[in-house]
């Protein structure tokens, strides 16, 4: 990568894809942790809710001290609106970082090839070089029609350099045979598969050239030409209000807010509950327990520290981190259930400030 004069070229570009609840915020953790010290990484992370959750646990990784720069597009599909938000928060992105390396994570609901059709327009030609595209897969659900004859689900196979079976523990000796007959069976030869579990993978997995049909790779030597570079530049100042760039919306008196959103055949709610709502642990941990949904991701102050939800149809899962800002959830469902929110309400430790629903 080129970085003369102010000039950004051939920033090495992954593609970190997969449906919901198969672990592609896992996998950046996991990247992240293992990135060499002396190299810059950007991450774009794109969420189907409005609610943002896997920034707020990618900002507790790796800081932009130690050379990770995170950026957040929720509420659906970041290439949706004629690409606009994701080139917006893209060039922002970096702008501010000038990465080594690029990672981005669409929501498990977007468009991936358009993904990689915003990648390769005029405004980012010459800019990123994009490399191995990863899917990541859970052969349990290849049972489940939802999943594999959903047209998104198929796209991010269709465009995966790199299959990454995740969750192996969890197969049984069934489940691997069906993966490679459903591969066989829909696409051609070529895709490395790879199995593994907690989203774990070999960094040297993202180096590769992207071999997808769907996307024209760039040599790492390509200078972008000072037309393209003032079209790149131009696009931080385009419309901003269409990307959540680091500044959320203020929370209301109240101290909370909500937000919904549905597409794709599925719906979603979220909270975001300023620092003063403090939860009782043991509660919580009950409540999210016995929540029917699709997918759920949180992270709740509590009055014994910081904590991260996170189910995806195994189980509840918790854990620690240092510190959070704000608590929120984002539930992913079927259907919504107007209980959730008093159920929420009702965990709230008495260290908190006597507050009503509104």
């Amino acid at each position: 990568m080129q970085q003369a004069s102010g000039l950004i070229s051939g920033v090495p570009t992954n593609i970190i894809t997969g449906f919901l609840g198969v672990g592609k915020t896992s996998t950046l953790m996991q990247l992240l942790k293992n990135k060499p010290k002396d190299e810059t990484w950007a991450v774009l992370v794109n969420e189907f809710g409005e609610i943002g959750i896997d920034g707020a646990l990618l900002e507790g990784q790796p800081s932009e001290q130690n050379g990770v720069f995170v950026r957040e597009v929720p509420g659906g599909c970041m290439c949706c609106t004629a690409g606009l938000p994701m080139r917006v928060a893209l060039a922002q992105l970096l702008r501010q970082a000038k990465p080594t390396r690029l990672l981005i994570e669409p929501t498990g609901l977007g468009h991936p090839k358009e993904v990689l059709q915003t990648l390769n327009d005029a405004d980012f030609r010459g800019v990123l070089a994009v490399q191995n595209i990863i899917t990541l897969v859970d052969a349990r659900h290849l049972s489940d029609e939802r999943y594999a004859e959903h047209e998104t689900f198929q796209q991010q196979i269709a465009i995966a350099d790199v299959i990454v079976a995740n969750k192996q523990d969890l197969y049984s000796e069934n489940d691997k045979a069906a993966l490679n007959a459903y591969l066989n069976q829909h696409f051609p030869a070529g895709k490395t598969l790879v199995c593994t579990e907690q989203g774990v993978i070999e960094p040297s997995l993202l180096t590769a050239a992207s071999g997808s049909d769907d996307t024209a790779t760039l040599t790492g030597d390509e200078v972008v030409s000072k037309a393209n570079q003032q079209t790149y530049q131009g696009l931080e100042q385009a419309k901003p209000e269409l990307v959540h760039s680091g500044i959320e919306t203020p929370l209301p008196e109240c101290g909370y807010l909500k937000a919904s959103n549905k597409g794709e055949g599925f719906v979603s709610v979220g909270w975001r509950f300023s620092s003063r709502f403090v939860f009782d642990r043991t509660q919580l941990f009950a409540f999210l327990s016995g929540i029917d949904a699709e997918r759920l991701k949180a992270t709740f102050i509590t009055e014994e520290g910081c904590f991260a939800y996170n189910y995806a149809r195994d189980a509840l899962t918790e854990n620690s981190f240092e510190q959070f800002d704000q608590s929120r959830i984002e539930i992913i469902a079927d259907q919504l259930n107007d209980e959730w929110e008093q159920g929420l309400f009702g965990c709230l430790s008495n260290q908190s400030s006597s507050n009503s629903i509104s």
